[in-house]
């Protein structure tokens, strides 16, 4: 049904395929790198055209359009009141270190987080903890069902300036269980983060009771299907930190009239930083307006997904596969709580190694994490894949 959207992403994926198998290429590696809709090629065209016309004019269509039509989509895919207070950056590690550089790193500083954050997170948060001021609590993940008690329990002891958390986590594809509600109860004293990388354009989010609560980061590399280099995070209005590291794009409302002094805007601009490539916000916008078009929405691919994981789970419980099986999934609840892919405890690296590289053969592409194996879906599958070849 909507594969017609990617034909030539997957006629390039069939090419690159095993010569030795006849079968198309079912790529179940989308929570990694998501292929993009065939309307992102004209629109990195669109964006190389207006770089050779207007040259350094483009940056007046660039902020006074582009950004401002996917600040919308943002806003209008995650409910929030405010386009104009979500930033942009290549990567939502540029955004993360921003805010956390509008900290004052010699006065002591408490930070709460999980022990299921993606690496670029958890490697700075352990470089940071080098620093005789920073103090980081991990809350455990597991078990799931008691993780918001046990995190809001830290939380509400009131002696975190951060506290930071998945939406859904990048190792296991669980949802954190009643995350948004716990924000809303968050201290006034603690700033909070929400990893939405693996929730966005995944999973229905609704953030307009939280939208000047928490910070929300994601990006367009993961379901929006729009490559990498394209990453937001949503301002809590009324938020008054300096960031210690900023870029000349923060003065971009007064550029031609530059003052004295560090300022800050009251808008995205405060978090902003400097100059990026802005194909991806093409190809971010270009899709957008496809699903617009076609009337696909958040819960439309969501419905889709499920039908498939269900799918998928039928033919897994019919097989009983040594390493994937419901002994091995890392499941929570799959209608309420889980993400857009599967995590299979495999025993060992070399187990996930193995297994990969045996499906690889039957032309299917996933993706491993130490011993763990990740199988995601997407709404590129046939919506008739009986995904039986998984398990011969």
């Amino acid at each position: 049904m909507y594969q017609k959207y990617y034909r030539q992403f997957l006629q390039a994926a069939q090419k690159a395929a095993s010569p030795n198998c006849d079968l198309p290429v079912l790529h179940m590696a989308c929570h990694s790198h998501h292929y993009w809709p065939d309307v992102t090629l004209d629109a990195v065209t669109a964006y190389w055209h207006d770089a050779a016309q207007m040259a350094d004019s483009k940056w007046d269509k660039i902020f006074g359009e582009k950004i401002p039509a996917f600040q919308r989509g943002i806003a209008s895919t995650l409910q929030l009141p405010d386009p104009a207070q979500i930033a942009l950056a290549p990567n939502t590690h540029e955004l993360i270190y921003r805010l956390l550089s509008a900290f004052d790193l010699s006065q002591p500083l408490r930070i709460l987080t999980t022990d299921g954050e993606f690496y670029s997170f958890a490697r700075q948060l352990l470089r940071l903890e080098e620093l005789p001021t920073v103090d980081v609590v991990r809350v455990p993940t597991e078990p799931f069902a008691t993780l918001p008690q046990r995190f809001e329990q830290e939380l509400q002891s009131g002696e975190y300036q951060l506290a930071y958390a998945s939406q859904v986590f990048f190792d296991s594809g669980v949802a954190f269980p009643g995350l948004l509600d716990l924000a809303a109860r968050k201290p006034d004293t603690t700033e909070m983060v929400i990893d939405g990388y693996h929730g966005f354009f995944a999973r229905p989010t609704d953030l307009s009771a939280i939208a000047d609560k928490v910070f929300y980061t994601a990006g367009a590399y993961k379901y929006l299907g729009a490559g990498e280099g394209m990453c937001f995070m949503s301002i809590p209005r009324g938020c008054q930190l300096r960031p210690l590291n900023t870029g000349w794009f923060a003065e971009m409302a007064e550029l031609e009239n530059r003052t004295a002094g560090v300022g800050f805007g009251n808008d995205w601009l405060r978090f902003a930083g400097a100059t990026m490539d802005y194909s991806p916000l093409y190809k971010a916008l270009a899709v957008f307006e496809l699903y617009a078009q076609e009337g696909i929405t958040v819960g439309s691919i969501h419905d889709y997904v499920l039908q498939n994981q269900r799918r998928f789970l039928s033919a897994m419980d019919a097989a009983q596969h040594p390493l994937l099986n419901r002994d091995t999934l890392i499941a929570h609840d799959l209608e309420n709580g889980h993400g857009h892919f599967f995590t299979f405890r495999c025993g060992s690296a070399e187990n996930a190694e193995n297994l990969q590289a045996e499906l690889r053969k039957k032309n299917v592409l996933c993706d491993r994490r130490q011993q763990l194996l990740r199988l995601g879906f997407a709404l590129y599958h046939p919506a008739d894949e009986t995904f039986e070849r998984l398990f011969q």
